[in-house]
């Protein structure tokens, strides 16, 4: 016999419920078989509560193939279903049963309130090193030892390489003969002496005493010649002498000027040889911690090479982006407080130090700093936070307890008290910072939720109990 294409239809329906030895009632699957039998027998099949095992689902698939005699159908199709309906009914009436004896579950009521919610500013950023300083050295040598390591914690001053001193010792000692070989011809042999007149300067004093000498030769010449005791050549010779003497002590008082105005180069370049001598001891700039080490004992080393890097471990800096539309929320010296991955437990404060001026015209937001206090080391440069700043921006919100709130699959729901059963509702959520949850929406102002005791899982439809 040739089927019709809705009676191909549900005869498939109908193998497959002889497959499985029962026959679709629930679902998709139900319905579409419930249609094709209205269809043929222009009777409604009675919608069952249960899929039931039967035996005569054979009887469907011989009436598909008969005469289209569609009371006959209906009839046979409908007493073969009575088997079913008694099921049905049997399984309901034990279903009934076991939800009239099964304990009612214990929870706590509470009412959703309207109260005052201090806003919170809430972002992510990273942690930076306060100061982060790639240490030099000054001086030219070889590295003789390395004190630290990355890692080490070094105070303001510690030594951190020390480099060759022979070379600048050497270099010092020379610089101060030069000093003292100046102080020596000014006539100063204490370090406190000073020069303050030319004139008493040793070689000045002599070149003048010389010139003193031959002047009174040159006058006594001058009187013999007169007197014809000496030759002419003899006074010439006296007259030479005393321009010489003349000559030489100008030459002494102008050494003496020039000297006394390099003495303090000679003295400078004493110390800026005893510096060179310190500065072969590379000290740490400040208290922090080794990041990264570049030298090794041995390695030559000329001005400006780098030797470590120092990072300042406490404070921190913390940088934030916070949305424009914050921007009137906050202020420098407001409290932060920040949690990291690594101590999901702790809670670190600092408080907020820089507030960017300008707005990023691409995400929208602007960046602030906080210094962050990290007394025991235990946060790291580079960390990603979690930052709340709490504002002086306050709302009315409606808000439910924290327990009262079920979280699953990305969706936030909470269960409404109608009667003694719980009814599941989906809700929207706003602030999730503190003890009371904001919610947006889902719910109003009055609703009573469901709050479970210790251990307890609530679910939609269960029968419930309150207690205080």
């Amino acid at each position: 016999m040739q089927l019709t294409p809705k009676r191909k239809s549900t005869a498939t329906l109908i193998e497959a419920a002889w497959t499985r030895k029962h026959i679709p009632l629930l679902g998709d699957e139900g319905n579409s078989f419930r249609r094709h039998f209205a269809v043929i027998t222009d009777m409604p099949l009675p919608r069952f509560a249960i899929r039931c095992k039967v035996q005569s689902v054979n009887l469907l698939r011989m009436f598909l193939y008969s005469a289209p005699n569609k009371l006959l159908i209906s009839g046979v199709i409908l007493s073969a279903l009575v088997t079913l309906t008694a099921c049905g009914s049997s399984v309901a009436g034990k279903r009934a049963d076991t939800a009239a004896t099964e304990p009612r579950l214990q929870v706590r009521a509470v009412p959703v309130e309207v109260r005052e919610l201090r806003r919170n500013v809430e972002s992510v950023g990273s942690l930076f090193a306060l100061e982060e300083v790639a240490v030099s050295s000054e001086v030219e040598g070889k590295v003789d030892e390395v004190l630290v390591d990355v890692g080490d914690r070094v105070e303001t001053g510690q030594p951190l390489v020390n480099v060759s001193t022979i070379e600048l010792k050497l270099t010092l000692d020379q610089q101060r003969a030069l000093y003292q070989q100046a102080r020596a011809r000014l006539g100063l042999t204490e370090e406190s002496d000073d020069l303050k007149n030319v004139l008493d300067a040793a070689e000045v004093k002599k070149a003048a005493a010389d010139l003193k000498e031959a002047e009174e030769i040159y006058k006594r010449s001058q009187l013999l010649l007169a007197k014809l005791l000496i030759p002419r050549q003899d006074f010439d010779q006296t007259e030479a002498r005393i321009n010489a003497a003349r000559a030489a002590y100008d030459l002494a008082v102008q050494s003496v000027q020039n000297l006394r105005a390099q003495l303090p180069q000679y003295k400078a370049a004493v110390q800026l040889a005893e510096k060179k001598l310190r500065d072969a001891v590379i000290r740490a700039p400040f208290k922090g911690q080794v990041k990264e080490r570049v030298v090794a004992p041995g390695q030559y080393l000329k001005v400006q090479t780098p030797v470590m890097v120092i990072v300042s471990m406490d404070p921190l800096r913390v940088r934030l982006k916070i949305p424009e539309t914050m921007a009137g929320w906050i202020q420098t010296g407001d409290r932060i407080q920040v949690s990291v991955e690594a101590y999901p437990d702790k809670t670190f404060s600092g408080k907020l130090s820089r507030i960017n001026p300008s707005v990023d015209p691409q995400s929208r937001t602007f960046e602030v700093e906080a210094l962050l206090e990290n007394p025991e080391g235990l946060l790291k440069p580079g960390f990603f936070v979690k930052a709340r700043i709490p504002s002086g921006k306050i709302d009315q919100a409606m808000a439910v307890p924290q327990e009262a709130l079920q979280y699953s699959y990305g969706v936030y729901k909470v269960c409404l008290i109608q009667g003694d059963v719980l009814k599941e509702t989906e809700v929207k959520v706003g602030d999730l910072s503190r003890e009371q949850i904001e919610v947006v929406s889902g719910i109003k102002a009055g609703d009573m939720l469901a709050v479970p005791l210790k251990g307890q899982v609530l679910k939609d439809g269960a029968r419930i109990q309150v207690v205080q």
